[in-house]
């Protein structure tokens, strides 16, 4: 079986860690994960004390998803955001520009050194690494494939955007070939579905939509978000609406059917459907109760 193949949060909002008016609004939030960023949320004589902020209020919020965007391996904060929050409550590092299987491999071994002092379970905290570059890019399935606690990738559009010197449009077209690219490595490692940028214009809802529409139709599993309000707008795209859900259950049901007659092609209202058409009906089920517990 595919790490991928277990249903994965579908909101991810970043928090700016040096912000305790928003760090503390977390209780009340509802989103599927929570990312107290460390990295371009605070500046470079805040973190000390972003991160004294940040271990409070994951201690504070321990029944949640916790995550925390720490600095990347080529600055001077890494190590010390590691030691000062790797502890319970937390659950996994998310870790920008990431480029190569090596970077993944040493924080796979700082994350056990640090899990066995703090006497948490082995492999507890999870990596998702965030593909900011044409590198990562390329690397993304090495990545991908590098340690057991990358469960998925996650995409960052504007570094991104400005490594390969693209225009930043609306309608994408520059993202394209990286969100399918991130698409397909994921499902060729065995991880579950990308994760998607972040967009912007919060009050864009119309475009929001749009964009996180396309991410769903190209194969991603959720997205990065910056604001309250697209927490609902984001469930919205990614649960299965009703007329999805009917589909899916007509389908199952004459799948059922059929193998009940020994009958080996499966006709639906004059369609053929074959067995990749039944699994994504089946898929489209249990999300639903996923969903909804």
């Amino acid at each position: 079986m595919h790490r991928g193949e277990v249903m994965i949060p579908r909101t991810w909002m970043f928090i700016p860690g040096s912000d305790e008016k928003k760090l503390k609004k977390v209780q009340q939030l509802c989103a599927d994960v929570f990312i107290y960023d460390l990295e371009d949320a605070v500046s470079p004589e805040g973190k000390k004390d972003a991160r004294a902020l940040v271990r409070k209020y994951i201690k504070a919020n321990q029944e949640k998803e916790n995550f925390i965007r720490i600095n990347g391996f080529q600055t001077p904060y890494f190590y010390d955001d590691l030691l000062d929050l790797i502890d319970s409550g937390l659950t996994g590092i998310v870790l920008p520009k990431a480029e190569t299987k090596e970077e993944i491999m040493s924080l796979d071994h700082l994350l056990a050194e640090r899990e066995s002092k703090r006497n948490l379970n082995k492999g507890q905290i999870k990596i998702v690494p965030l593909i900011e570059s044409a590198l990562g890019l390329y690397n993304s399935f090495e990545i991908a494939s590098a340690s057991q606690r990358v469960q998925q990738l996650a995409f960052g559009s504007m570094d991104y955007a400005l490594d390969i010197k693209a225009i930043i449009t609306k309608n994408a077209h520059e993202l394209l070939y990286a969100r399918s690219q991130l698409v397909v490595t994921s499902r060729a490692a065995g991880v579950g579905s990308p994760i998607d940028t972040v967009y912007v214009d919060i009050k864009d809802h119309e475009g929001f939509l749009a964009e996180t529409q396309l991410v769903k139709e190209l194969g991603f599993q959720g997205k990065l978000i910056i604001h309250p309000d697209q927490v609902d707008l984001v469930n919205q795209v990614f649960a299965p609406n009703p007329e999805e859900i009917e589909e899916a259950e007509r389908i199952v049901r004459a799948f059922e059917q059929a193998l009940a007659k020994g009958e080996g092609v499966l006709l639906l209202e004059g369609k053929m459907i074959d067995l990749p058409i039944v699994e994504r009906a089946k898929r489209t089920l249990q999300s639903v109760k996923l969903y909804q517990s």
